[in-house]
């Protein structure tokens, strides 16, 4: 076996998102394995730098997990021709710029989503890494949680004939910071900088959409502000100014109806924080984060409706759990593994940062929608 080191450049590793997923349970954890086997005799050995802003908190992280990288010059990260990859897990406001710059440098991208704040933008990067010749790649890591997993092993079986809805529901909620700190940064429920639920979750419907039914064809979004205030992490009061809430009706090609509601203002009444519900001629299931059910045309009980009675039916019952038939790995681990085997082993990768600006389009066009009370049309992009 040959061990290769490969340097990484994470940026934004003191963030919950970067260091929890992406750092501790993807880097952290393929070491802990003993590297990223490519089947040629060839064993990657990550090696993160871990760059931001705050070095008295790069540090910490480092010391506590025993790394010896850390930098606050990201354009001196950047000139370093030992570092192979950059990865960006910033605040979105900040993502483009830090993107274009380490394409210039001729490093391979790896990057949290939105990819920028308009769709121009996020074009304009995949395009500037087309011709530079770097490889870049997208985190869409719902795709590779355990339960969408099975609902696409339904679809790839043909479970389901024809497919002619799809429900979602995704949210919880998020305490306003007042009287219990709040579980997610001040800073997505500021417009002015870059937050907002349409604008984080719409390119997660996107990817999820256009993987497992069809390309998103068009848009009917209505974004709400039902919290408008809020503590920040000083304990501070701000006005929220960004959407909290959305809910969306998208057509997909092919004839589908999806209905998405995302919202930080909601209390769970279901089994996990996201659910989808799929229906079709043939058959349904019910997709959470991790676990699947479904409901065969054949075995379809015949409810009818009298409001005058209790219902009788265990509904619920009536519903077979999808085995899971495997081992699921962390979804953002498994995606950091085909990144990196696109990268030094050339093999297929598709999640790219012209799929990442799809996402960017429907929300943007999902906010147009809902400032402009109408149903908008999604056309097909390509560089």
């Amino acid at each position: 076996m040959t061990r290769k080191t490969v340097r990484i450049a994470m940026n934004g590793v003191t963030g919950r998102m970067g260091y929890r997923q992406h750092l501790v349970r993807s880097i952290l954890a393929l070491r802990e394995q003993g590297g990223l086997d490519l089947g040629d005799g060839t064993v990657l050995w990550p090696e993160p730098i871990l760059v931001g802003r705050r070095e008295p908190a790069l540090r910490a992280i480092a010391e506590r997990h025993g790394l010896a990288d850390v930098a606050t010059d990201l354009e001196a990260v950047l000139a370093d021709p030992g570092v192979d990859i950059y990865f960006d897990a910033q605040v979105t406001s900040a993502r483009e710029e830090a993107i274009k710059k380490a394409v210039a440098a001729g490093k391979h991208i790896y990057t949290e989503k939105p990819t920028a704040t308009g769709l121009d933008g996020a074009l304009e990067l995949a395009r500037l890494a087309q011709q530079k010749g770097v490889k870049h790649g997208v985190v869409q890591d719902k795709i590779f949680l355990p339960g969408l997993l099975k609902l696409k092993r339904l679809i790839d079986g043909g479970f389901f004939g024809r497919v002619l809805s799809v429900r979602g529901e995704f949210g919880y909620w998020v305490f306003e910071g007042d009287w219990q700190p709040a579980q997610r940064p001040s800073w997505n429920y500021r417009a002015e900088d870059g937050g907002g639920i349409v604008v984080d979750m719409f390119p997660h419907w996107e990817y999820v959409l256009h993987e497992l039914f069809g390309r998103v064809t068009s848009v009917q979004a209505l974004a709400a502000t039902h919290v408008p205030q809020r503590w920040d992490e000083r304990g501070k009061p701000y006005d929220a100014t960004a959407d909290d809430a959305a809910y969306g009706i998208f057509e997909l090609e092919g004839g589908a109806v999806a209905q998405i509601n995302s919202s930080w203002a909601v209390r769970v009444n279901r089994d996990e924080l996201v659910e989808f519900q799929v229906d079709g001629t043939e058959g349904s299931a019910v997709a959470g984060l991790r676990k699947c059910r479904a409901q065969h045309r054949s075995a379809t009980p015949k409810p009818v409706w009298n409001p005058d009675i209790p219902a009788t039916e265990d509904f619920r019952g009536q519903w077979q759990e999808v085995p899971d038939n495997g081992e699921f790995d962390n979804g953002f681990k498994a995606q950091w593994e085909l990144f990196l085997k696109h990268v030094y082993a050339d093999a297929p990768y598709h999640w790219d940062l012209l799929a990442g600006a799809r996402g960017v389009q429907l929300a943007e066009l999902g906010l147009k929608s809902s400032a402009e009370g109408r149903r908008i049309d999604v056309p097909e992009i390509s560089l």
